[in-house]
C-alpha cells in the first residue's frame, strides 16, 4: 500500500468501525430492535411508533452525544500531549476535566444566587461557559506550573493535577453542602460521569465548541510535530510557539469544557485513544488528531453500551466504566516508561 495513503486508509478504517458500532448500539438495550426495523425507522419508511420512539428520543441522541463528547476528549487529548510533550497527559488525569467540572457545578449550585448575573447574561449556555473558563484556568495553571526553560517536568505535571483534582473535590463537597435537593441529584451525574439523560438540545449545546475544536486543532498539527523536538528548535522553524501554546490550550479547554458541560468527568479517553492511535499512525499529528477524535469517540460509544447492558436493566456510570478500562491502561503505560528509563 502507497504509504502517502495509508493513514488515510487508517481514518476510513476508524470511520468505518465507528459507524458499525453507532448502528450496533442503536439496536441494543431493553428493548431489541432488529436490523429491518432499525433501517426502516432510520430512513423514515412507517413502521412500529414505539421502535421509532425509542430510536429517535432516548438512543440516537445518546449515541450521537456520546460520539461528540469522544471526539473532543479524544482531540484535546492528543493536543494536550504534544504540547506537554508528554504521553501521560489527559485532561481527567492533569485536572483540566475537574476544574471544568468545578466550575459547571458552581453555577449549576449558585446560578439562582451568587451568579444569578452569570446566568443572565449567558442564559441556556452558562453552565458550557462556566465549563470552558474552568478547564481554560486550569490548562495554564499546570502549564506554568510543570514547565520551566523549554522543560516539561511530567512528576510536577502530575502532581500538579493530583493537587487540582484535590482542590476540585474538595470545592465539589463544600458546593454538595450547600446544594438543594434538585441541585444534589445533577452533582451525582457530574462526580461519575454519564451520558443517560442525552437530549437533542444537549447536542445543540456542545456541536459548535467541539467542532471549533475539531477544525481548530489540526491548524497546529505542524506546530505540534516541531514542538516535540524543543520550543527553540520550534521557533527556529519559524513557528509562533506563544500563539501555538495559547491556540491549543484554548481550544483544548473548549472541547473537554464543552464535553464535561454535558457528560461530567468521564476519565482517560484522552490518554487512552491517542496511545491507541499512535500504534496504528505513529506520532504525526497531521493524522494522530484526527484519529484520536475518532478512537475518542468509538470508546465513548463503546463504554456507554456497556455502561447500559452489563447491568440491565440498571444502569453505571460511564465514567466508572472508562476507569475501570483507563486504569489499568495507565499503570502499564508507567511500567512502560519505568522500564525504559532502566528503574
Amino acid at each position: 500500500m502507497n504509504r502517502r495513503y495509508q493513514p488515510l486508509s487508517v481514518l476510513l478504517g476508524l470511520s468505518i468501525l465507528l459507524s458499525v458500532i453507532g448502528f450496533y448500539a442503536l439496536s441494543i438495550g431493553p428493548i431489541e430492535i432488529s436490523f429491518g426495523d432499525l433501517l426502516k425507522s432510520l430512513v423514515g419508511t412507517p413502521g412500529s411508533m414505539q421502535v421509532d420512539l425509542v430510536i429517535f428520543e432516548i438512543r440516537l441522541p445518546r449515541i450521537l452525544l456520546g460520539i461528540l463528547v469522544g471526539t473532543g476528549l479524544g482531540v484535546a487529548g492528543a493536543a494536550m500531549q504534544g504540547l506537554f510533550r508528554n504521553p501521560l497527559a489527559d485532561p481527567a488525569l492533569v485536572g483540566v476535566s475537574s476544574g471544568a467540572a468545578l466550575a459547571a457545578v458552581t453555577v449549576i449550585v449558585l446560578g439562582h444566587s451568587f451568579l444569578k448575573e452569570w446566568v443572565g447574561v449567558f442564559q441556556g449556555a452558562a453552565v458550557p461557559a462556566a465549563a470552558f473558563l474552568g478547564g481554560l484556568l486550569v490548562s495554564w495553571i499546570i502549564y506554568r506550573v510543570a514547565t520551566k526553560n523549554d522543560h516539561t517536568d511530567v512528576g510536577l505535571m502530575l502532581l500538579t493535577g493530583v493537587a487540582v483534582n484535590a482542590i476540585a473535590a474538595s470545592a465539589t463537597g463544600f458546593l454538595t453542602y450547600l446544594a438543594t435537593d434538585e441541585a444534589l441529584r445533577n452533582l451525582t451525574f457530574w462526580t461519575m460521569g454519564s451520558i443517560s439523560g442525552a437530549t437533542w438540545q444537549d447536542l445543540l449545546m456542545v456541536f459548535l465548541p467541539i467542532l471549533v475544536a475539531l477544525i481548530g486543532l489540526p491548524y497546529f498539527a505542524r506546530g505540534l510535530n516541531a514542538f516535540s523536538m524543543g520550543e527553540a528548535v520550534s521557533n527556529h522553524m519559524g513557528f509562533q510557539v506563544n500563539r501555538l501554546k495559547w491556540g491549543v490550550i484554548s481550544l483544548s479547554a473548549l472541547a473537554v469544557g464543552a464535553a464535561v458541560s454535558v457528560s461530567g468527568i468521564i476519565g482517560f479517553v484522552g490518554l487512552v485513544a491517542p496511545h491507541l492511535v499512535r500504534l496504528l499512525l505513529g506520532p504525526d499529528h497531521r493524522w494522530l488528531l484526527s484519529g484520536s477524535a475518532l478512537m475518542g469517540a468509538m470508546l465513548v460509544v463503546l463504554s456507554d453500551l456497556l455502561a447500559r447492558t452489563l447491568l440491565s436493566p440498571a444502569e453505571i456510570p460511564i465514567g466508572i466504566v472508562m476507569s475501570a478500562i483507563g486504569g489499568p491502561f495507565f499503570l502499564w503505560l508507567l511500567l512502560q516508561r519505568r522500564s525504559r528509563v532502566g528503574l
